[in-house]
């Protein structure tokens, strides 16, 4: 059997692919590396623990412990390795920009550290597009400068040159995939399309930062899954593939959706302060991975539907979330915006 180890696997995109991966390779074992922070969840992975008891195991752990990462490598016999493991959220990165950077670039650096030392085959940094920072036309390419805004996109980036010293220095064969907005089931509520949703749901007002007018391209998580597999194994150590589905909306538009979806007032929607160092667009020329034969599968308003229709059945999953610790840092981040906030007018 094949042994691949997902750290960071119970979080939001790390849980789909979990599950993607054992649904595709009936002779691949998963294991699961997770610190379990707030975005880290068992529940993401309650259907898969039940359906694939040979083959997949959790391990408790950090990424930043080097000596239970090696322990971890060397107790499975990992042959392949994908690194989701990160503080993800550019909001709580402007309140503690520290933890952002010891486990996104020490944490990777531990990764890449045990990858060389124990001869994993193949390694997957998971990186995010923006690490690039905002561009007004056209499309990012991979060969772009890195021109990072905020702490979190900062660390990611540093992780990326970490993983790209790694691979010059000493052959590591770490690939890096940088990944547009993703969305989809088991997205923590914190994110846009889950909070909207959710806050929606209980005609709750949803805040909007700015004008709305901010520029995102939306990739539905089963199609990011698929295009972190085919670099995984068809992609060429050293290099970087970005990874976006060509669905770039307002943020504005994208929350009209949501709320046409759910068949809820617009009277909802209020603009908000906007965040300090807000990226006004994110866009991706994906040429490369295409090369690779890599293309979306999933419309974006079908997509963005059976998502909305996730959570509106899940309630079980989000509702104990957002009745926790989520709440304070939802007051921290949007009470007083709410409260001087405007309601749209359409």
């Amino acid at each position: 059997m094949t042994t691949i180890l997902i750290t960071g696997g119970a979080g939001f995109i790390g849980s789909n692919f979990t599950r993607y991966i054992l649904q595709k390779y009936p002779d691949y074992k998963a294991v699961v590396y997770d610190k379990l922070t707030y975005a880290g969840n068992l529940d993401n992975l309650k259907d898969v623990a039940q359906a694939y008891p040979d083959r997949y195991a959790f391990i408790h752990g950090d990424i930043c412990d080097a000596e239970k990462v090696e322990e971890t490598i060397k107790a499975y016999g990992v042959d392949l390795l994908v690194n989701f493991a990160a503080e993800s959220h550019v909001d709580r990165s402007l309140f503690e920009p520290g933890s952002f950077i010891q486990t996104d670039i020490f944490g990777t650096y531990v990764l890449l550290e045990a990858a060389r030392k124990l001869g994993v085959s193949r390694m997957v940094q998971v990186s995010t597009d923006e690490v690039y920072g905002s561009i007004e036309k056209g499309s990012f390419k991979e060969s772009d400068p890195l021109n990072p805004s905020s702490p979190y996109s900062a660390s990611k980036a540093g992780g990326d040159l970490m993983c790209l010293a790694y691979y010059k220095t000493w052959g590591v064969p770490v690939m890096i995939t940088r990944g547009s907005n993703t969305f989809g089931p088991y997205q923590y509520p914190e994110k846009v399309i889950p909070l909207f949703i959710t806050n929606a749901i209980d005609n709750q007002p949803l805040p909007l930062y700015g004008d709305g007018m901010n520029v995102r391209d939306w990739l539905y998580v089963l199609d990011h899954c698929e295009a972190i597999d085919l670099v995984l194994h068809e992609g060429k150590p050293g290099e970087i593939y970005n990874v976006g589905a060509g669905n770039e909306l307002t943020n504005l538009e994208l929350t009209r959706l949501i709320l046409k979806i759910l068949r809820k007032p617009e009277s909802l929607i209020r603009f908000v302060e906007d965040r300090p160092g807000h990226d006004r667009r994110y866009s991706l020329d994906c040429t490369k991975i295409k090369a690779l034969g890599w293309q979306p599968r999933h419309k974006f308003e079908e997509a963005l539907e059976e998502t909305v229709r996730w959570y509106v059945e899940n309630q079980w999953w989000w509702r104990k979330i957002k009745s926790g610790q989520y709440m304070e840092f939802y007051r921290k981040q949007y009470e007083k915006r709410l409260a001087t906030g405007k309601p749209f007018n359409s």
